[in-house]
C-alpha cells in the first residue's frame, strides 16, 4: 500500500513530513496555488530581463564574476558550465536519505516563489522524489553559506550529466533519466543559480540530526532508567511538586517520562539499602536532558523556520514588480541553534560517561566490581570504561563550534561563513556516538538488574530487559565485549519505545 504523499506548499513543511519523506520515502505533490508562485516568479525573470535590469544569475554572473554580462543566447550554457564548475565537493558521498532530505527542503524554498526556476526546474524534484531519483551528492564542500558546492549534484543530472542511484544501482545521470522515462532538461535563467544557491543540504542535515536526537533521547530514558533500577537510586529528583517548581519545561517533561517508564518499578517501595542522594549524574538527569530538550525545541522552531521560507539571492518579488539583492542564504539563527544543541549532547556524554563509572562501583552499587559475577575469576567491565572515555572525548570535539571557521573567499566579496552543513554533521556524530555510549551503559544496566535480582522492574525498563536479553546474554563469563557493544548498539538505534 503506498504511503500518504504530503503536500508541499512552500509554507507547512514540518519535520515529521520531512521525515516521512527523506526516511520512509513519501511521495510528494504539490498544489496549484504553489505552482502559480513558481510561474508569477519565472515570469517576472523574464520581464526583468527585457527591461535591461542587471541581474544577479540571470544576465550577469556569480560571485567574483558579478560585473560580467550573460548574454540570452548563452544562457543554456551559462548554466551548464555554472553546474558543472560548482561541482567542487568531495567524498564522502550522502546516503538516498539524505539527498531526499535535500531534495524535499529546496523543493519546498522554489514553492515559496522567490526564485524564478523554470516550473521543469520544480517539476524535476518532484519527479526524482516521487521516481526515487537520487543524485550523487558529496557530503563535503560547502562553507555553509549556500550549499553551492555540493548542490550542483542535484543540477547535473537534472542536464543528463553526474551520476544518481535509481532502482538500487548507480548510473550516469543520463541513464537514471532515461530509465524512468524522463529527458534532460535545457536550463533558461537562473535555473543554474537557483538548484545551487541555497542551504538545503546544511538544512537537510540538521533536520535529520533534530528527529535523530529526539529519538535517541527516547531511547536513551529507558536505559538510564534501567540503570537506575541497577543502582537501587533514588526517585525523589523526578518528584512533579519539585520539578514544577522549577518551571523548566524539558525538565518537567523528562521527570514524567522516566516515571512513567518506571511504572511498578521496586524503587516505588522504600528500602534500607538505598543511599540518601545518588551521584549528580543521576540525580540530575531530568535537568540535564530537560536541557537538551529545551534546546531542541528551539533549534526546531529555527530550521521550521528554514525550512518554510526563502534562502535566495536575488529575492524575486512578483507581487512588487521588482526583484531585490539579499543575504537571505544567511543561516546563523539556525545555525546557533544547532551548535546549542550540539553542546547539550555533550553534556548529556558527559553525564552518562558519569553514570557507566558509578554503576561499576561496588561503592555505589554494593554489587561487585565491574559488575562481574565471579570476583577473581572474571572480570567483566574493567577494561571497557576507555572505549566511553575516547567516545565522550569526541564528542568533547565535536561540540566545539565550527561557525567561526572560515576564510574570506571570491575576491573578498564572499568574507561570511556559518560552515552550517559542517555544524550539523557533528551534531549526527555525536548523537552516533552516544548510541555506542548508551549501548555501553545498556550493558552495565541489564547486568546490574540480573546480579542485583530485584522484586519487580518498571513495565517499560521490563519491555527494554527482556528484549535486550534476547540479544544479549547475561556476561557470565568473559567474552569479546566489542561484539557485545555492537550487538547493543544495532538493539538500541532499533528500539521501538511506542510498544
Amino acid at each position: 500500500m503506498e504511503m500518504g504523499r504530503i503536500r508541499l506548499t512552500g509554507e507547512t513543511l514540518n519535520l515529521k513530513e520531512l521525515e516521512q519523506i527523506a526516511v520512509h520515502r513519501a511521495p510528494v505533490e504539490i498544489g496549484e496555488e504553489s505552482w502559480s508562485r513558481v510561474r508569477m516568479a519565472r515570469e517576472l525573470i523574464f520581464t526583468l530581463d527585457k527591461r535591461g535590469v542587471a541581474v544577479y544569475g540571470l544576465n550577469r554572473g556569480v560571485g567574483w564574476n558579478k560585473d560580467k554580462k550573460v548574454f540570452s543566447q548563452f544562457y543554456d550554457r551559462y548554466n551548464r558550465n555554472l553546474l558543472r564548475s560548482h561541482m567542487i565537493g568531495v567524498d564522502p558521498e550522502c546516503t538516498e536519505e539524505e539527498v531526499r532530505a535535500m531534495l524535499a527542503v529546496r523543493l519546498n524554498g522554489f514553492l515559496c516563489g522567490h526564485t524564478g526556476v523554470s516550473a521543469e526546474i520544480v517539476e524535476y524534484y518532484v519527479e526524482f522524489l516521487n521516481r526515487g531519483i537520487h543524485p550523487v551528492v558529496k557530503k563535503r564542500g560547502s562553507v555553509g553559506e549556500a550549499d553551492i558546492g555540493t548542490l550542483s549534484g542535484i543540477g547535473l543530472v537534472i542536464i543528463g550529466e553526474g551520476e544518481a542511484w535509481y532502482r538500487g544501482e548507480r548510473m550516469t545521470g543520463g541513464e537514471a533519466l532515461a530509465a524512468a522515462g524522463l529527458e534532460p532538461l535545457l536550463l533558461g535563467p537562473k535555473d543554474g543559480l537557483g538548484v545551487v544557491s541555497s542551504n538545503a543540504q546544511g538544512a537537510a542535515f540538521a533536520s535529520l540530526g533534530l528527529i535523530e536526537a529526539r529519538q535517541f533521547i527516547e531511547r536513551y530514558r529507558r536505559v538510564f532508567c534501567l540503570a537506575l533500577e541497577g543502582l537501587n537510586g533514588v526517585l525523589d529528583p523526578m518528584d512533579p511538586s519539585v520539578n514544577r517548581e522549577r518551571r523548566f519545561g524539558g525538565q518537567i517533561e523528562s521527570s514524567k517520562s522516566c516515571l512513567e517508564i518506571l511504572k511498578g518499578s521496586y524503587l516505588f517501595d522504600p528500602s534500607e539499602d538505598r543511599a540518601l542522594q545518588d551521584p549528580l549524574s543521576f540525580r540530575g538527569q531530568s535537568a540535564v536532558t530537560g536541557a537538551v530538550m529545551d534546546a531542541l525545541a528551539y533549534a526546531e522552531g529555527q530550521l521550521e523556520k528554514e525550512l518554510n521560507s526563502t534562502d535566495d539571492n536575488p529575492c524575486l518579488l512578483p507581487e512588487e514588480d521588482r526583484m531585490c539583492g539579499s543575504s537571505n542564504f544567511e543561516p546563523l539563527s539556525w545555525v546557533l541553534a544547532v551548535e546549542m544543541v550540539s553542546t547539550g549532547l555533550a553534556h548529556m556524554s558527559k553525564m552518562i560517561c558519569q553514570q557507566l563509572l558509578r554503576i561499576g562501583d561496588p561503592g555505589f552499587t554494593k554489587l561487585n566490581r565491574f559488575l562481574t559475577p565471579e570476583e577473581g575469576a572474571v572480570i567483566a567491565y574493567g577494561t571497557i570504561q576507555k572505549t566511553f572515555s575516547c567516545l565522550d572525548a569526541e564528542n568533547r570535539m565535536y561540540a566545539n563550534p565550527c561557525s567561526l571557521d572560515f576564510l574570506s573567499m571570491a575576491g573578498h566579496i564572499e568574507d561570511l561563513a556559518t560552515n552550517a552543513t559542517m555544524a550539523s554533521c557533528n551534531m549526527r556524530k555525536i548523537i552516533d556516538n552516544l548510541y555506542y555510549i548508551a549501548a555501553i551503559e545498556l550493558m552495565h544496566a541489564a547486568q546490574a538488574v540480573d546480579l542485583r535480582k530485584p522484586p519487580s522492574l518498571g513495565e517499560e525498563t521490563r519491555k527494554l530487559f527482556e528484549a535486550y536479553r534476547k540479544v544479549v546474554p547475561f556476561l557470565c563469563e568473559d567474552r569479546n565485549l566489542s561484539c557485545d557493544i555492537e550487538k547493543t548498539y544495532e538493539f538500541l538505534k532499533e528500539y521501538n519505545t511506542s510498544k
